[in-house]
């Protein structure tokens, strides 16, 4: 080959192998820009989400807050709101409550100093964590019969308790110097936990009152206590609503949290475009990464989620009857706080579990939290509750995992009160309170007290109900008992003579096998 013929083939050559390269190239780039699923916009949101069948499954899971307002332990975790409050207090929704200083205000003044020279931020380096052990936390998790675990990635007080990019207010550069997220999902997911994690981000824009005899309108602060200037309704910013975008996707993309929970002032309409946005980002995230994810809002004051489109949550309330989609109730443990306070009140095992029960029978989920103290310990009065749980359910959770709502919850006198914030409204539930779950050939009758003279009467399973059409009842037994149980079908009720001794110390299971 002469010299003018082999440049002339060394030149179709590299012709033909540039225009094959750019045709892979070009081939390339389509399948990576080929169009999502999910676009920002809820008329795509809505014809494309489905809610994910696996979570309704779990039934019962763990919330986790924890951060720098556990070093004061004093009056809640919205210690760093209240301790600047030292004209009047405003509530959540910015209204204005009880004029003059707060009691938080008070006690702060009193005993760590005046809010200019000691703010929250002082409090930071003070928070050290140093007894958390994350493999500790979820044995307790499990051993209490949990199933997910959303730890508080960041709470309204604007402290990061994972590895940020984006903010230097985190717990791998400050206080305990770890990450407190990434140590628990690890942790959660060896032992086949779902991982979730909670933002309440948003409400830091109005959280802290801005004053010039505090620390918080100090320069130097604001990338902690928020750049809003004095005007506590000053409405949220595109810088802050950047900033709480940037740290939103900070959560998703390197911990790829199963679940996403959102606090209420993600609601209000200063968020309006974010929600869109935030929805078909996680979904198609979830697409990406092979599994279907929950996102979860409160909806608190109006739907700023469509229906449908997100996993209802509702704090410290229940439901008076069944929905059909999918919900769960937040409550925690301690009746007058979510983190660790030193007058912690806690709840009884037996509240927890009728809770638990009340709200599974309606197609609800139960997430309970848990207040550690500032060194990582999860106090032993929680745990116990904890163990009482999990001890009810390691005989009865065959009434409860993987369950669904029968044709009714249940029958009884004592009526749930409805909404966020309701649960102080309810009384306790009585041995007539009875709930219902099915699963495959098994409809699980609970019973929420132990009758006094060991009968119970199910009105719902008498002969001439209208849920009884199609059902025959082969035969009954109470979990936890070796006792083989008298029963009858009547037209008044279901007659069940109860076993001698009680199996168990609150809300009894009774198990009819169906043919």
């Amino acid at each position: 080959m002469n010299l003018k013929r082999y440049k002339l083939f060394a030149f179709m050559v590299c012709t033909a192998t540039f225009f094959s390269c750019a045709d892979k190239k070009e081939k390339k780039e389509t399948v990576v820009q080929a169009k999502p699923v999910y676009e920002a916009n809820w008329e795509s949101i809505k014809a494309n989400y489905k809610d994910p069948a696996w979570f309704n499954k779990q039934k019962f899971g763990i919330f986790i807050h924890w951060g720098a307002y556990s070093v004061p332990a004093y009056s809640s975790e919205w210690y760093p709101r209240n301790m600047y409050m030292d004209s009047a207090t405003f509530s959540a929704q910015l209204e204005l409550g009880k004029k003059g200083p707060s009691d938080v205000y008070l006690h702060h003044k009193e005993k760590w100093g005046d809010q200019k020279d000691f703010g929250y931020k002082d409090f930071i380096p003070m928070f050290k964590g140093e007894n958390f052990d994350a493999n500790q936390w979820i044995d307790i998790f499990e051993k209490a019969g949990a199933k997910y675990v959303i730890p508080v990635a960041e709470h309204h007080d604007g402290f990061a308790m994972y590895k940020s990019n984006v903010t230097r207010w985190n717990s791998v550069d400050m206080g305990p110097k770890k990450d407190i997220l990434g140590e628990l999902f690890k942790a959660g997911r060896e032992k086949g936990m779902i991982m979730g994690a909670s933002s309440h981000f948003a409400f830091n824009w109005s959280f802290y009152n801005k004053k010039d005899k505090f620390d918080t309108t100090d320069p130097e602060n604001a990338d902690l206590y928020s750049t809003k200037g004095k005007d506590l309704k000053e409405p949220v910013s595109e810088e802050f609503k950047e900033l709480w975008w940037a740290r939103t996707k900070d959560i998703i993309n390197n911990y790829q949290p199963d679940i996403l929970w959102f606090d209420f002032y993600l609601d209000i309409p200063d968020f309006a475009d974010q929600r869109p946005k935030l929805a078909a980002y996680y979904y198609n995230k979830g697409i990406e990464w092979n599994k279907e994810v929950v996102l979860q809002d409160k909806n608190f004051s109006h739907e700023a989620f469509p229906e449908g489109t997100v996993v209802y949550d509702l704090e410290r309330g229940k439901l008076p009857g069944i929905r059909k989609l999918p919900w769960q109730t937040d409550t925690s443990i301690g009746k007058n706080s979510w983190s660790h306070v030193t007058n912690w009140e806690s709840k009884t095992a037996n509240e927890i579990v009728d809770d638990l029960v009340d709200i599974v029978s309606k197609n609800g989920n139960l997430l309970l939290n848990v207040g550690p103290k500032s060194d990582g310990t999860i106090p032993e009065d929680q745990q116990a509750i904890l163990f009482k749980i999990g001890d009810w359910l390691k005989i009865n959770g065959d009434a409860i995992y993987d369950t669904t709502y029968w044709k009714t919850f249940g029958e009884g006198p004592t009526e749930v009160k409805k909404g966020h914030h309701s649960e102080g409204n309810n009384e306790g539930l009585s041995s007539k309170d009875i709930r219902f779950t099915i699963k495959d050939n098994k409809l699980f009758a609970i019973v929420l007290d132990w009758p006094k003279d060991g009968m119970v009467n199910i009105e719902s399973l008498a002969k001439d109900s209208e849920y009884v059409k199609d059902l025959e009842i082969a035969n009954a037994k109470v979990l936890g008992s070796t006792d083989k149980i008298k029963w009858s079908q009547e037209t008044d009720g279901l007659k069940v003579t109860m076993p001698k001794e009680k199996p168990g110390d609150f809300a009894y299971v009774i198990q009819f096998d169906l043919r």
